[in-house]
């Protein structure tokens, strides 16, 4: 990171002020998280303006890097922590892993798309994030043998969540998921004492959550 261009550490500081910090967001770790990713490393074929522009970027294979307040939103939702565990339901870029890496004790985070999986996994391992796994499976059975998570973000849309996920999140854990078929609102679950509270929160459009299971998504597309 010392060693990247000045400009680009500019424009990693102008995304975080104006499109993430002026639009309310103020989880320091989060801020302070996403003025340290290199964005554009996780967006090669982008030039390097676009990755920190204020939108998300096709990376293949059907699947989208989110817009950068987008990222910051469900990260801030989850209250990630230095103590935390986080598992991460479609990697596609890795960048959203990245995040959490930049904050929590340890990440998983799944991908069904091989190329991509495999793609993030060098990528992660790349830039020095020693603290993250890169599964390659079918995210609705999620990680049982690396449960329980106390952060669980999905980054797909889905019509509900996967059973075996809110079996995976543990006490006191959080679970990020936009919710929903046609319109889509990120909605967060949260466990307390055995029992799941849910918060309706931004409206957004995503990418479909795509399974063997079952039909969990839809057709659209993230903005």
């Amino acid at each position: 990171m010392n060693s990247e261009p000045e400009y680009i550490q500019r424009l990693r500081l102008r995304m975080v002020e104006q499109q993430i910090m002026r639009r309310g967001i103020d989880n320091q770790r989060v801020i302070e998280a996403m003025s340290r990713v290199p964005r554009h490393e996780f967006l090669p074929g982008e030039p390097v303006e676009n990755a920190y522009q204020d939108g998300a970027v096709v990376v293949g294979h059907g699947q989208t890097c989110s817009q950068p307040y987008v990222v910051a939103y469900m990260t801030s939702w989850c209250d990630p922590h230095p103590t935390d565990r986080a598992l991460e339901i479609g990697t596609g870029s890795g960048y959203q892993a990245a995040v959490l890496a930049e904050i929590c004790r340890e990440v998983v985070t799944i991908e069904r798309i091989e190329p991509l999986a495999e793609t993030a996994r060098r990528r992660l391992s790349s830039l020095g994030y020693q603290n993250v796994r890169v599964e390659c499976r079918d995210g609705y059975e999620g990680c049982p043998e690396g449960a329980p998570f106390d952060i669980i973000v999905i980054t797909a849309a889905a019509a509900e969540v996967p059973p075996p996920l809110f079996q995976q999140l543990g006490d006191d854990g959080r679970l990020i998921v936009p919710l929903g078929r046609g319109p889509q609102r990120i909605t967060r679950f949260t466990r307390q004492f055995g029992t799941l509270y849910r918060e309706n929160g931004l409206d957004v459009r995503f990418v479909p959550f795509v399974s063997e299971h079952q039909d969990t998504g839809h057709e659209d597309h993230e903005w």
